[in-house]
């Protein structure tokens, strides 16, 4: 029987990947199709969901929030491996937003809090993945390490955090804190912040966060937790590898993969890029949908082979917004048809 994996990220605000997922997989299945179904993420929002099946237990623990009032976040852990989200401890959504944010004080302190928590649970010899992404942060990641420090360190548990840019850790408050409600001076005293922060680093450690691809990830979470002993890996090709998508891919038949919005950046360490860039290198044809697509991600998807469809631009922004999975199960189902016709 002909194989399809299905393997989208989020479509933010109407759909998560899983439940993007779950509704593309139950048309493929209703037509014939023999289906591999696997939410992906790049290390940001939906890495829990991402992970479910390696971490198939949740924990919730009381952390610090961004601006210092207790949040409760959730977690994942398994068979000797913890998974946590830096926005969910830390996130700018916690935060109310960039408009109520203070990108001077918000701290990374509960995502530290969150990596003791899961540390202590999968006990020395253990991994804790840290997804990087969302956070309300750029306090570089100190508040985490004060957090660490104040529980005696982690013990010898592998830390990894899974992140989507390689950014330079001084250039998180140029590049993200505008994001996070930062006007231009406190950009720049931002930046002063973690040039001295990266001083710091390198006096305390003996390591030199500048010199470390992907340190500027989460208001420069990432280089405080490579001073930690930590390595920085993209989160696309941590998943695709936990999950099991190589295998998936070498059997498959054809291939779906969507987001809310493909875009050049969609290709930069992102999950429909990595998906497309696989795909092709095993020659099998793939499907892109999307919420909205510009000119360029567009572009770039088709030159590789893809078929591209923008959800907006085929049925109207309404209906992409209000209708999301409905939608994408006739776009699927357009695609695939019956497996005898559509293989």
């Amino acid at each position: 029987m002909p194989r399809v994996v299905i393997v989208p990220d989020k479509f933010r605000g109407t759909a998560t990947a899983g439940q993007a997922t779950a509704v593309m997989a139950a048309v493929a299945d209703s037509l014939g199709w023999q289906v591999t179904g696997l939410p992906l993420s790049d290390g940001g929002e939906g890495l829990l969901e991402a992970c479910a099946t390696v971490c198939p237990e949740e924990v919730e623990t009381v952390v610090t929030g961004p601006d210092g009032s207790a949040v409760t976040a959730r977690w994942r852990v398994g068979d000797g491996m913890a998974v946590v989200e830096s926005a969910l401890a830390s996130g700018l959504v916690l935060a109310g937003g960039a408009e109520a944010n203070d990108p001077m004080a918000a701290t990374s302190r509960g995502t530290g809090e969150l990596l003791v928590a899961a540390a202590a649970r999968v006990g020395p010899g253990g991994t804790v993945i840290v997804g990087l992404g969302g956070t309300a942060t750029t306090d570089g990641g100190l508040g985490a390490m004060e957090a660490v420090g104040s529980a005696g360190g982690l013990a010898d548990v592998r830390v990894i955090g899974a992140c989507d840019v390689e950014i330079p850790f001084v250039d998180a408050a140029r590049l993200f804190a505008p994001q996070k409600g930062a006007d231009p001076g406190q950009v720049t005293a931002l930046t002063a912040r973690l040039e001295q922060l990266a001083d710091r680093y390198h006096a305390d450690f003996g390591f030199d966060v500048r010199d470390v691809a992907g340190a500027g990830a989460a208001g420069g979470l990432g280089g405080a937790l490579a001073a930690l002993g930590g390595e920085l890996r993209s989160g696309y090709t941590l998943v695709r590898d936990l999950v099991g998508l190589g295998p998936a891919l070498d059997a498959a038949d054809r291939v779906v993969t969507g987001e809310g919005a493909l875009d050049a950046t969609s290709f930069a360490g992102k999950v429909v890029g990595g998906v497309i860039a696989d795909a092709r290198a095993r020659g099998v044809a793939t499907l892109v949908v999307a919420g909205r697509c510009s000119d360029e991600g567009a572009a770039r998807a088709r030159q590789a082979g893809c078929d591209v469809v923008s959800l907006s631009e085929r049925f109207g922004s309404d209906r992409a917004l209000a209708e999301t999975g409905p939608l994408l199960a006739r776009v699927v189902a357009d695609w695939l048809g019956p497996p005898a016709l559509g293989a």
